[in-house]
């Protein structure tokens, strides 16, 4: 089938190979022409596992190209996925759409034949029927929404292999489309629902409200381990067994962040007030405080290891990135504790195995090591921020010759902490009794 992907960011870009790798001619349009231009050489424009070696793969065999003509792109297309972004409004928690509204407008413009418009971004309830109901003529254009459950990190196998897919439409035609363009993947025995519209747009923010839930739950559970001295990791442990409740999504830490989860609670809560429905997500709000007081406490914490002060103590960030395998700075928990340290009067060096150049343009004035070692040299404080592997495996009995006072806050509970306590090393972790400083 030939197909048009809309917005070419990392949702977009990620669905257009791997569209292409199932055996569709796929154009990707975007209107950022060096973007393009990046995509069109089988580069990357941001890291994804994965991704890069499918990417050049799908560009070899002709199947997929990019181009920042909307025109050439829509032309010719019997389905068109919009992929693009839902930021935060300035000043507001709701979605801003005037993207997807742009896009869908494009499409509508555009289209020389009979069609499917699909959107894939994350948007507000109602959203899709409002802009349902702004197609018509000829030719004839019809919308669905097939909402995206992506993982940075895991993209390529949740696109792939996801665990379900979600079709809202409005027609047996629409259904058969997409079906068709799922094939290979339902063959392969991946679920799928169909539903309408305002169920499909649902299940993306019900799924992501239900993620963050879990995540602030254990860490205000956590917040009241810490004074009353017992182990939120060995609670986790034991909430984990019930089947009922799940081991996963239950690490308590520093909290989440990335351009989805806090966004798009903030969007769903603000929807639901629109509808009359605000106090069904009230909760969410609480959801938020608790993620945010979680960086707080990460300074806190750091502050009392110190002594107190700030001042003149050198303190290493390992973790730029929002969250490990991605190099995505957006609302990053680990930048933020950076940014809060350095303004207290601590020089704060960063490192971070992918994020660099993405926390550079965010927090020019940090300090940024590409080397591990450079960043906890003489330092008083080492802070893990983001779960990295390469900092999983740092060796404690290594890095005490490196650092000047042998103290670790572990904000994600990532290290075996009785192997750097027996290496020497003051360790700290949230959520594992009182903090003895």
């Amino acid at each position: 089938m030939r197909i048009s992907v809309i917005g070419t960011g990392y949702l977009g870009a990620v669905h257009a190979a791997c569209m292409s790798s199932l055996g569709h001619e796929v154009v990707g349009y975007d209107t950022d022409s060096a973007k393009v231009e990046t995509l069109s050489r089988g580069v990357s424009p941001f890291f994804e596992p994965e991704f890069e070696e499918l990417l050049q793969s799908a560009l070899a065999t002709g199947q997929l190209r990019f181009t920042s003509s909307a025109e050439e792109a829509v032309r010719g297309a019997k389905l068109h996925f919009i992929c693009v972004g839902t930021p935060q409004q300035l000043g507001s928690d709701a979605a801003d759409l005037r993207f997807v509204d742009a896009a869908v407008q494009t499409v509508a413009d555009l289209a020389d034949c009979d069609g499917l418009i699909v959107g894939k971004s994350t948007v507000p309830v109602g959203t899709a029927q409002r802009l349902a109901d702004r197609l018509g003529g000829a030719p004839r254009l019809e919308l669905a929404w097939n909402p995206e459950f992506l993982r940075e990190g895991k993209a390529v196998r949740d696109t792939l292999h996801p665990d379900r897919l979600v079709f809202g439409v409005t027609s047996q035609h629409a259904e058969k489309s997409l079906l068709e363009v799922y094939g290979t993947i339902i063959n392969d025995g991946t679920p799928y629902i169909t539903t309408d519209l305002a169920t499909a747009e649902m299940v993306k923010v019900a799924a992501n409200s239900f993620l963050a839930t879990k995540i602030s739950f254990i860490n205000a559970m956590a917040e009241v381990c810490e004074v009353a001295n017992a182990d939120v990791v060995t609670l986790s442990q034991a909430l984990g067994y019930d089947e009922r409740i799940g081991r996963r999504f239950l690490n308590a830490g520093l909290g989440f962040g990335g351009g989805c989860l806090p966004k798009d609670i903030r969007a769903f809560s603000a929807r639901a007030g629109e509808l009359g429905a605000s106090d069904a997500l009230t909760f969410l709000r609480e959801i938020d405080k608790i993620n945010m007081r979680r960086r707080d406490k990460v300074v806190a914490v750091a502050g009392a290891m110190l002594g107190g002060d700030f001042l003149s103590k050198n303190v290493a960030v390992l973790g730029a990135a929002f969250k490990p395998n991605s190099d995505d700075v957006r609302d990053s928990p680990a930048l933020n504790v950076a940014a809060a340290m350095h303004l207290k009067g601590a020089a704060v060096r960063v490192h971070d195995p992918r994020a660099i150049p993405n926390a550079r343009l965010r927090f020019p004035t940090l300090t940024y090591c590409p080397i591990i070692e450079d960043a906890c040299r003489n330092t008083d404080l080492i802070v893990l921020a983001t779960e990295w592997d390469e900092y999983r495996n740092i060796d404690p009995r290594t890095f005490l010759s490196i650092a000047r006072e042998p103290r670790l806050l572990d904000a994600r509970n990532a290290v075996d902490h009785d192997f750097w306590s027996e290496a020497g090393w003051q360790v700290y972790a949230l959520g594992r009794g009182v903090l003895n400083a």
